[in-house]
C-alpha cells in the first residue's frame, strides 16, 4: 500500500459517515446518497495529491455537496420517484437499552420517537440550501468557518441561511405542535 493510499485512508475515510449523512439529507434518497458518496470518494482519491492539510472533512464534504447538487440537477431533468428513510438515529435496541438506564417508560420512548420523526420531516421539507446548513451545523456540529468552506460561501451567508433555516424549522414545528393541541382538544370535546 502506498503512502498516499495510507494517508487517504487515515484522514479521509473517517469522514464517510458525515459524507453519507450530508448526501442523504440533500438528495433525500438513500441509494443515490450511497452512490454519490462512493463516486465522491473515488474523485477525492483521484485528486488527493492536490489536497494539502490535515483536516480532510471540509474538503470531502465539499466534493460530496457538489456531487449532490449535480445529482439534483440531473434529477430535475429526468424526474423519478425519490425515497427517504427517516430513521437516522440509533437502532431501537440501543435506544431501549439507553432508555432503561434513564428509567424511561415505553410511552416516553414512543413520544420521543414521534417528536424525532416530526423534526426529521420538518428538516426534509426545507429547501436544499437550508437543509444542508442545518445538517452541517446541528447534526455534524461543524463551525461556521468550516461550513463556509464546504458550501463555498462567506461565513455571513452561512449565518444568515442558518438563521433562516432555524426560523423555518421553528415555524413548521410550531404549526405541527399547535395542530396536535387543537386535535387533542377537539378529540376531548367530541368525547364528552
Amino acid at each position: 500500500m502506498s503512502q498516499a493510499t495510507s494517508r487517504f485512508e487515515a484522514i479521509v475515510l473517517p469522514h464517510l459517515d458525515a459524507a453519507y449523512n450530508l448526501a442523504r439529507w440533500l438528495v433525500r434518497d438513500q441509494h443515490a446518497a450511497e452512490d454519490i458518496v462512493q463516486d465522491a470518494c473515488l474523485r477525492a482519491f483521484r485528486y488527493f495529491d492536490k489536497f494539502h492539510g490535515d483536516d480532510a472533512r471540509p474538503w470531502l464534504l465539499r466534493i460530496v455537496r457538489n456531487s449532490c447538487y449535480s445529482w439534483l440537477q440531473d434529477a430535475k431533468r429526468a424526474p423519478m420517484s425519490v425515497t427517504f428513510d427517516d430513521e437516522i438515529e440509533l437502532d431501537e435496541s440501543a435506544e431501549i437499552t439507553m432508555a432503561m438506564g434513564r428509567s424511561e417508560t415505553p410511552e416516553t420512548l414512543l413520544i420521543r420517537k414521534a417528536e424525532r420523526a416530526e423534526v426529521n420531516a420538518a428538516i426534509k421539507a426545507l429547501p436544499a440550501a437550508y437543509r444542508e446548513v442545518i445538517i452541517l451545523r446541528e447534526i455534524e456540529d461543524m463551525p461556521y468557518e468550516t461550513i463556509a468552506t464546504v458550501m463555498q460561501v462567506p461565513v455571513g451567508t452561512v449565518m444568515s441561511r442558518l438563521s433562516r433555516a432555524r426560523g423555518l424549522l421553528r415555524a413548521t414545528l410550531q404549526c405541527t405542535f399547535e395542530g396536535k393541541i387543537r386535535e387533542t382538544a377537539s378529540g376531548h370535546h367530541h368525547a364528552t
